[in-house]
């Protein structure tokens, strides 16, 4: 029996909030961040260069306030909800962090990713313009931010 590709994801954030990750031709589209460029940060609380990566992330999301959204997957099977909103609250996480089952299939869908931290940054409207392995300059991020939003 061949294994149905899913096309859509909802990925819940931990504040209970739903984002739907649709396949499109040429990436993904993410409802309600249609007109953003969009990072998608696989990580967990005890990856040290995602702990690294969060305040860059937080720099890039209010200098593109309104234009770029970060969408942070945790890779952490059944992680207390209480335990991630102190871990947010710590390290002043401010954009989504999803949390559930279905993060896990959508990291399958997207290359099986195999290490983190692991990012896909997405342009306006949904293509694919990179991916990032490990740990990103933020100049690199901001460069494709900047194309993916065309400016």
């Amino acid at each position: 029996i061949k294994k149905e590709k899913l096309t859509m994801f909802k990925l819940k954030t931990n504040d209970g909030k739903e984002i739907k990750a649709i396949k499109s031709k040429d990436g993904i589209i993410f409802r309600g961040y249609e007109d953003k460029a969009v990072l998608v940060n696989f990580f967990a609380t005890w990856c040290h260069p995602c702990k690294a990566e969060i305040p860059h992330l937080n720099n890039l999301r209010k200098k593109y306030e309104g234009k770029f959204e970060v969408i942070a997957i945790l890779l952490e099977e059944d992680k207390d909800k209480q335990i991630l909103n102190a871990f947010i609250t710590t390290y002043d996480i401010k954009y989504p962090v999803t949390n559930s089952k279905e993060n896990f299939k959508f990291a399958e869908y997207m290359d099986s990713v195999k290490t983190i931290p692991t990012m896909f940054m997405y342009a306006k409207g949904g293509e694919l313009i990179e991916k990032y392995v490990g740990i990103v300059p933020q100049e690199m991020l901001e460069s494709d931010i900047k194309k993916g939003l065309g400016i």
